[in-house]
């Protein structure tokens, strides 16, 4: 385990990387099969297996799935924790103790309460992000602090980096603002904050050798798989019902390939 986490934490020392999101074992076993360094759980692909909106699973189900995941995979797992599922300082630290044990190399933490519907004071975010990196200290996890304003429409740039930067004080060893997808804004962040950056891939975004060139050090596709896989299913299912019709196959994944990716 240590030396999952000392290679994921070396990912971070320099150059970009890719951190593509899968939401189930298959879907990581896939991904890892075409060469990616180390992977992230996603909470929107995952509650979408589990037949749930984001923000709707629980701590137990979402330990269960990295245990199940790093023990399917042989690169480093970072979670995708939202709020590591507790309101006090004790209650993170349990959180990532659990989380831990499942597996993680890192974890991340983020600022929007979906209780409140709001994005938490700084006060309290840093209160939380402490707590956080102290317990994943314990066990050489990296610590992913996140600033949730640009997704929920609650801050600008400004705040976003005073977030930030007060969270990299806090012990985050990696900071994230997903929604953010200026070239020239992300580029003014990593200036600014001075720690690894990760950054959401979007549509109508910079790419990632753009992104690279402005020091990203990480790249994350969030649900964004998971929503590609289920729309195409959702289609090749129109095209049986309404046509009857299976040319969908002709896109599917071959015998040869679930052989090489799940084998």
């Amino acid at each position: 385990m240590t030396t999952l986490r000392d290679r994921f934490r070396a990912l971070h020392e320099s150059g970009t990387f890719l951190l593509p999101n899968p939401w189930d074992v298959g879907s990581g076993r896939l991904l890892e099969s075409l060469g990616f360094a180390a992977l992230a759980t996603t909470s929107s692909g995952l509650a979408a297996s589990l037949g749930k909106l984001d923000q709707q699973v629980t701590r137990d189900e979402l330990v269960a799935h990295v245990a199940a995941l790093t023990a399917a995979v042989t690169v480093p797992v970072n979670v995708d924790a939202e709020r590591l599922f507790a309101n006090t300082v004790v209650g993170i630290g349990e959180s990532v103790d659990l989380l831990a044990e499942a597996g993680a190399s890192g974890i991340s933490i983020e600022d929007y309460d979906p209780v409140t519907g709001s994005v938490e004071t700084l006060a309290a975010g840093i209160e939380r992000v402490a707590a956080a990196a102290e317990a994943c200290a314990r066990h050489g996890i990296v610590l992913t602090a996140r600033a949730e304003n640009h997704l929920y429409g609650q801050g600008d740039l400004d705040d976003t980096i005073a977030r930030l930067i007060a969270y990299r004080d806090a012990g985050a060893e990696v900071v994230y603002a997903p929604g953010l997808r200026d070239r020239d804004e992300i580029a003014r962040l990593v200036e600014a904050v001075k720690a690894p950056v990760n950054v959401l891939a979007v549509g109508g975004g910079p790419s990632v050798a753009e992104l690279a060139e402005v020091g990203v050090r990480r790249v994350s596709t969030g649900g964004a798989l998971a929503w590609a896989a289920y729309g195409a299913a959702r289609d090749a299912a129109r095209e049986l019902l309404d046509a009857g019709t299976t040319t969908f196959r002709s896109r599917s994944l071959t015998s040869d390939e679930v052989r090489a990716a799940l084998g």
